[in-house]
């Protein structure tokens, strides 16, 4: 994997800030928000990663050095003074406090997740310099509000059309997204964020992410499940004997998935495994999994799940719901948040529990968004400067959208909700994460998914 050192992983023009600041400033305070976009409140995520993979990591006289001469080159002026101070002073750790409400934590938009200030009077500039770095946990945060969403509309159906929405839920998500993430450091990250909410993955660098930074002993599960090449390797002419293959492999316990659309679905779901296999598969210590992949999502889920039903037969749950005897179906083709609001919603009107389906996500859940989702800002809000406290702002009249906040600032449980209040020692959820060098705080992710599972409301 790519590394660099922490200088260098910053914008080009942040080398050159240190000599824009008035002269006296001793102590700079930037803070962390989501400003609106697609959701009305995030699962911040991610953070602990940042800070352990890069921040303790310290600046060597080489860093420096080569960052000289790369800025040198670059025409960016460079603080080697700073920056050697860092090295010499701080044995190569940044001297800064970061805050942060704790991972998992739902927030409203518009309320700080972070606060980053520096704690050297000589080095003030360093808390605005790490911006770039830091403000890559609206990745991870945006992920887990993806998912997080998504969950809370599998689960009012589930609540709405199941005996068990609690036992349900945890795999009704499942992540398909590793190969289309532009690297597996990317997959890793935000395929831990979607665990943050479910239990399935394909998404096998997550899984040693989150035992690595969260420690997680195992995040996340799969089942054994055919791809096409698995299918067609037997000819056209031999899919009978590919899906045998796959009940003689994976037919004596658990669950296994089987693509079926490689030719015809509804050929496959009718006449080989409703009719030649239908017995092999009532008879085996195992639930298969069909899963279309290709097609409009809600009308092929929408005719599957009847032809199996006629099949394979149904039983009512107490909610009086029919629930497919031997069989389910996993939809992972095509989806995003509004298609699995729709299937979800036709097969409940068809009379089907949502235990029937589960779905999966690729690109739709790890790729698909960018920063200005949930519109991620990372700015400064108050300074010092020759002993005076300064409330910094933006307030640009094109945009009032991007007014930022000012002063320091703290995050409290106003009567059940978040706000945001000038800083204050009472009920501050903000608690110290990193300071100069060291790892305050250590999150496990089973109190963060506690945290995000503690309140499913509406996004």
């Amino acid at each position: 994997m790519f590394t660099t050192s922490l200088i260098l992983d910053t914008d080009s023009y942040k080398a050159s800030h240190w000599k824009q600041y008035p002269p006296g400033l001793t102590h700079n305070y930037s803070y962390f928000e989501s400003r609106g976009g697609d959701y009305d409140n995030v699962v911040f995520f991610g953070l602990q990663y940042y800070l352990k993979e890069y921040l303790t990591r310290p600046i060597t006289k080489d860093d420096v050095e080569q960052a000289a001469a790369l800025f040198a080159s670059h025409g960016e002026p460079f603080n080697k003074d700073g920056w050697m101070k860092v090295v010499e002073k701080h044995k190569g750790f940044l001297p800064i406090k970061i805050k942060a409400v704790p991972e998992g934590t739902i927030v409203p938009t518009g309320n700080i997740l972070m606060s980053v200030e520096s704690t050297d009077p000589e080095l003030a500039w360093v808390s605005s310099y790490i911006e770039t770095l830091l403000s890559r946990v609206w990745y991870p945060s945006t992920v887990a509000t993806r998912s997080w969403a998504c969950k809370q509309i599998i689960k009012r159906y589930l609540d709405k059309n199941s005996d068990d929405p609690e036992g349900q839920i945890k795999f009704k998500l499942h992540d398909f997204g590793s190969r289309g993430s532009t690297s597996a450091e990317s997959a890793a990250i935000g395929g831990a964020a979607h665990l943050v909410n479910f239990l399935g993955t394909d998404t096998v660098v997550a899984l040693s992410f989150l035992q690595k930074y969260y420690g997680a002993k195992m995040a996340g599960f799969s089942i054994p499940a055919a791809e096409h090449s698995t299918i067609t390797a037997w000819g056209k002419e031999g899919e009978v004997k590919a899906y045998e293959n796959m009940i003689k492999q994976y037919g004596d316990g658990g669950m296994f998935a089987c693509v079926s659309d490689s030719y015809n679905i509804y050929n496959a779901c009718r006449d080989i495994w409703g009719e030649k296999l239908r017995r092999q598969v009532q008879e085996m210590n195992a639930t298969l999994v069909v899963r279309p992949d290709s097609g409009d999502p809600v009308s092929v889920v929408c005719s599957v799940i009847d032809i199996l039903a006629e099949k394979f037969g149904t039983s009512l749950n107490y909610k009086g719901y029919k629930v497919l005897k031997n069989v389910r179906i996993i939809q992972g083709d095509g989806m995003n948040q509004d298609q699995i609001q729709q299937v979800y919603h036709a097969i409940d009107q068809k009379g089907y529990s949502a235990d029937n389906l589960a779905v999966g996500m690729g690109g739709g859940l790890l790729q698909s968004l960018n920063r200005d989702t949930c519109k991620f800002a990372y700015k400064t809000s108050y300074m010092e400067i020759d002993g005076r406290g300064v409330d910094i702002y933006k307030d640009p009249i094109t945009d009032k959208g991007k007014q930022s906040k000012r002063g320091r600032l703290s995050l409290i449980d106003n009567l059940g909700k978040l706000q945001t209040v000038p800083q204050t020692a009472y009920g501050d959820l903000l608690e110290t994460v990193w300071e100069n060098g060291k790892l305050v705080r250590d999150e496990n992710l089973e109190d963060i998914r506690a945290r995000a599972n503690r309140s499913l409301i509406r996004i």
